[in-house]
Order: C-alpha cells, then structure tokens, then sequence
C-alpha cells in the first residue's frame, strides 16, 4: 500500500508541471506556443516595418536660409489643419527646424499660409 501512495505522488509530482502552464498558457518568461518572446522590432527579431534615420532635407540640399515665400516647400511641414509639423515626424535638424518655423510664421503673417484650415 505505501509502494502505490508513492507511486501515486510522483505521478501527480511529474504532471503538475505540465498542467500548470495549461493549454496555450505561458508559465513566465521564456520561449512560447510561437518562439522566443521577443518585441516585434527588437534586437535580432525580424518586425514588419523597417525604419530608416530621418535626415535633414535642409542638410542634404545645403540650404542654409528657408525662403518664407517658397509656399510649396513650407507646405511640406505643414499639417492639414495648419499646425508645424514637429522634428521627430519631419526629419528635420534642430536648427533648420527653428528657421522653418520662424519662416512659416512669416508666411502666415503676410497671408501666403493659412492659420488653420477651414471646417
């Protein structure tokens, strides 16, 4: 009787394991159901969407002084409701940012760029 008590326990022993994650559960860290738990854009994993460095168009083009009357390039920095595009989404350095700003707002004062968008 005790050879099947034991016998008993270190069955129950070896499939508690197993049942404690369950079907399709995660029992921590470590690889899944679908491989190594890793962010889709991390180090080593292959993401969807590969995103190159902005660089300054400004930089590139050797343009040092933004023209507020250039309306189409100003345009390129200006989102649909009228508001400055900031450098993270555009691309642009730190000092040219400052100038197309100051020269959207030229533009804006004398009328070649709307304040906002019609609704």
């Amino acid at each position: 009787m005790a050879e099947e008590n034991q016998a008993k326990a270190s069955a129950s022993a070896d499939a508690a394991p197993q049942s404690a994650s369950g079907p399709g559960g995660s029992s921590g860290p470590g690889p899944g159901p679908r491989g190594p738990a890793r962010g889709a854009g991390g180090p080593g994993g292959r993401g969807k969407f590969f995103r190159r460095k902005k660089v300054c168009k400004f930089c590139t083009d050797r343009i040092d002084a933004i023209p507020y009357r250039d309306v189409r390039l100003l345009q390129q920095f200006v989102a649909e409701r009228g508001k400055i595009v900031p450098r993270r989404l555009s691309g642009v350095c730190t000092t040219h940012q400052r100038r197309l700003t100051r020269a959207i707002k030229q533009a804006r004062n004398i009328a070649l760029l709307p304040f906002a968008t019609r609704h």
